[in-house]
């Protein structure tokens, strides 16, 4: 299974794929897709738009894994973030692809086994985890990151975060990895 992960951002959108073969992961490419911060917000989106169109093409997915919008201290950065969002799964979509999302505690906890990791700490599992002769940029690192979150077992964690709030309403609480309540 091949599978591409976007770390969506409107002057730079990450970009990473992965092979799965068994268990083993095995990396293809990452990189940027960068849009000229001079230009309007709608030639922004079509740069992003295109270059995930192009990505997509190159490498041929079976699947992609995005990241989830946060809620910044900005309300009008995290408007734009998720246009950028809005255009990066657009251009996936409109290639056929299904695409998973994820949250950067998701992505953290898959990747380092700590949902509050910082950058860093991200970077060099990543580099660790795919076996890199160095660290990919930021934005790359955090799309490689939802790549290996989906590749294991990241849809199970997107099906257990769609069911927290029921089992919460019911009083179901984990702690240290146990049901209570």
């Amino acid at each position: 299974m091949r599978i591409l992960g976007i770390d969506p951002g409107l002057r730079t959108t990450g970009f990473g794929v992965l092979e799965k073969r068994g268990n083993q992961l095995h990396y293809i490419a990452s990189g940027t897709i960068k849009s000229d911060g001079n230009s309007s917000l709608p030639e922004r989106l079509k740069t992003l738009y295109d270059g995930v169109a192009e990505v997509t093409r190159t490498y041929a997915p079976d699947c992609a894994a995005i990241e989830k919008v946060f809620v910044n201290v900005n309300p009008q950065s995290t408007l734009l973030l998720g246009q950028a969002r809005g255009a990066a799964i657009c251009g996936l979509v409109g290639h056929g692809l299904p695409v998973y999302e994820y949250t950067p505690m998701q992505l953290k906890v898959a990747v380092v086994g700590y949902g509050r990791a910082n950058k860093e700490q991200v970077q060099e599992m990543v580099v660790r985890l795919l076996g890199l002769p160095g660290r990919p940029g930021t934005d790359a690192s955090d799309a490689l990151g939802v790549a290996i979150c989906h590749a294991n077992g990241g849809d199970a964690l997107g099906t257990l975060a769609g069911l927290a709030p029921e089992l919460a309403r019911r009083g179901v609480r984990v702690r240290r990895g146990r049901l209570v309540g």
